[in-house]
């Protein structure tokens, strides 16, 4: 892989794996966690802003583990699907990182996961699906595909500003702030090229898993918003062969934000529990 350091006192670097997907690593121990990451709207190792945020976001997991926040491939294929990306993340992780790891994925990643977790057990020591489901809830498939239409319009302020419709769904002054600082973040880090948006976006619109979530034997948590506007989450853990489901009252799409720190103690827990081979 290849690699740029960004953060000495907390170990931060980006850059490529071989395979060509993009990635963020914080932290230096001996057991790996890797993340799919939700939707992203361009395909590329973060920079300035997004590296920070990212890199804050999983401090906390960078504790016990080196964290590897991985997106997907730029210029993907028209017609990829979120199975033809789990194989890129299996690739990967047999390729590069080794296995059996403990793996997350996060909303869009999520779906992607449940590819991976059933066609690679053998790269999965536990499985952690957050705030995402076997499919997209009709309302989540109408305000993804209304954010691709924007982003391919060259509407990059509204496209950004649009996706917190369904995070923040009930609105108020969080709602209104989170919207207002996309815009601004779009004015600034806009992507020139809507094809990975809305090649991610067509495949996540196609992809229903609900008959195969049985496949999935690895030991997996299925966490998240009870009112999440994208995904069937409790649904989802039912179909899932003893799948430990946490669902926090109040929250949606916004529950790994505004819940965090519960969020990701609840993930550590089900992470650390004794299996064959305990972190």
């Amino acid at each position: 892989m290849s690699e740029k350091e960004y953060d000495t006192k907390l170990k931060v670097t980006k850059g490529y794996f071989r395979s060509g997907l993009p990635y963020v690593g914080i932290g230096n121990r001996l057991h790996i966690l890797v993340i799919f990451e939700g939707l992203s709207f361009e395909n590329k190792a973060p920079s300035g802003f997004t590296l920070r945020m990212i890199a804050g976001s999983y401090k906390r997991f960078a504790k016990d583990y080196t964290v590897y926040s991985v997106g997907r491939k730029p210029s993907l294929p028209s017609g990829y699907s979120t199975r033809d990306m789990s194989e890129d993340y299996a690739t990967t992780i047999r390729d590069e990182l080794g296995g059996p790891l403990d793996i997350m994925g996060l909303s869009t990643g999520g779906t992607i996961a449940q590819h991976f977790a059933a066609d690679h057990p053998d790269l999965v020591r536990r499985l952690v699906l957050a705030m995402t489901g076997y499919s997209l809830s009709e309302k989540g498939r109408q305000l993804q595909m209304h954010v691709g239409d924007l982003a391919r319009q060259g509407k990059w302020n509204a496209a950004y500003s649009a996706i917190m419709d369904g995070v923040y769904h009930k609105g108020g002054i969080k709602k209104r702030l989170y919207k207002l600082l996309m815009w601004f973040f779009a004015t600034f880090s806009a992507p020139t090229d809507p094809s990975d948006l809305r090649v991610t976006i067509e495949a996540e619109d196609k992809h229903n898993f609900k008959d195969r979530l049985a496949e999935i034997k690895v030991p997996t948590l299925v966490i998240g918003g009870e009112e999440d506007y994208f995904y069937p989450v409790r649904e989802t853990a039912a179909g899932i062969p003893n799948a430990e489901l946490i669902l926090y009252e109040g929250f949606g799409h916004n529950a790994m934000f505004d819940n965090s720190r519960q969020f990701q103690e609840d993930i550590l827990t089900f992470l650390k529990e004794s299996t064959s081979e305990n972190i």
